[in-house]
């Protein structure tokens, strides 16, 4: 099983003018540690979960080039694109150059977007629910068509390229694997099962049942497709407090390790993890610690 980490909250108590350093030692002592991939969210503004609007927020790719840069060896992605937010030609661009500047360890992690709040906030056009599922569709279909170095003009709907050059084209082939986040039945999976290498669920409470139908209904996606449902990567997205002892109502080493072997079992293969707030140290080298125990689950879809 493989464990990632997400960075998104950025508040620590010593201020913005420590924000770098505080990004790039976590950054370094990740890379160090064994996690496989470095992810962080793609918003503008803070997100309820996290506290409010105003908290300090960081633009996504921006942050990834950084810890590129302070790293070797760790992959690096956004949980997830909000697929409006950007020209999909620049985003190609932008996810290649990360690729090709870190040495082919980008990740296009991509979603439909929900959080009309920041958009309107900041003046980017957020078109109704069902056509940003129709523009996610496109900007995959232009990423692949980038990828593979076909130039062929591409006349959609909502996006009209010319020339959709790429070059220098991604390391990573054939192509940057990516990852289409959210759990829609009707259309997030079935983008999962046409384009994706990955899927991202939620762990929530009580959440085995609904986990379980998601990847039926994916395996039904998949069928559909001619697509093998073993080759998409099931990852979740988790929230982890840990402490040495387990004390003040955080889950010990072991108890963390439970809780993987029980998602492994139900069908994960990739955790990926945050604190309840901002990463410390301690937290981050204490799941370090247990990188090669979680590297040794077998999940239950291999």
């Amino acid at each position: 099983m493989r464990i990632s980490l997400s960075v998104a909250n950025f508040t620590w108590p010593d201020g913005p003018d420590r924000i770098g350093h505080r990004v790039g030692r976590l950054a370094r002592i990740a890379d160090q540690a064994g996690f496989d991939t470095l992810w962080v969210m793609d918003h503008l503004f803070q997100i309820g979960m996290n506290g409010p609007a105003e908290l300090d927020m960081l633009e996504g790719y921006t942050t990834l080039a950084y810890a590129a840069g302070q790293t070797e060896r760790i992959r690096l992605g956004t949980l997830v694109t909000a697929a409006p937010y950007r020209h999909p030609g620049v985003l190609v661009k932008t996810v290649t150059t990360l690729d090709v500047l870190s040495g082919g360890r980008a990740w296009l992690g991509i979603g439909a977007a929900w959080n009309g709040r920041e958009a309107e906030g900041l003046g980017i056009p957020f078109p109704p629910t069902k056509e940003r599922f129709d523009r996610l569709e496109e900007v995959l279909r232009i990423a692949l068509q980038m990828w593979r170095g076909d130039r062929t003009p591409y006349d959609g709907a909502h996006y009209h390229l010319a020339d959709p050059l790429n070059s220098p084209n991604a390391l990573t082939r054939p192509h940057p694997p990516i990852l289409v986040g959210g759990m829609g039945e009707r259309r997030t999976l079935r983008y999962v099962a046409k384009y994706a290498d990955a899927c991202n669920l939620f762990d929530i409470p009580d959440g085995e049942a609904v986990r379980k139908h998601k990847l039926d209904v994916l395996r039904e996606h998949c069928a559909a497709e001619g697509r093998d449902y073993d080759e998409i990567e099931k990852t979740i997205a988790m929230s982890v407090a840990i402490s040495r002892d387990g004390r003040d109502g955080t889950d010990s080493p072991a108890r963390v390790l439970e809780r993987l072997g029980e998602l492994a079992a139900s069908g994960m293969d990739h955790a990926i993890v945050a604190p309840p707030g901002p990463w410390d140290e301690e937290s981050l080298q204490l799941l370090g610690e247990l990188v090669p125990d979680i590297e040794a689950i077998v999940p239950a879809s291999r």
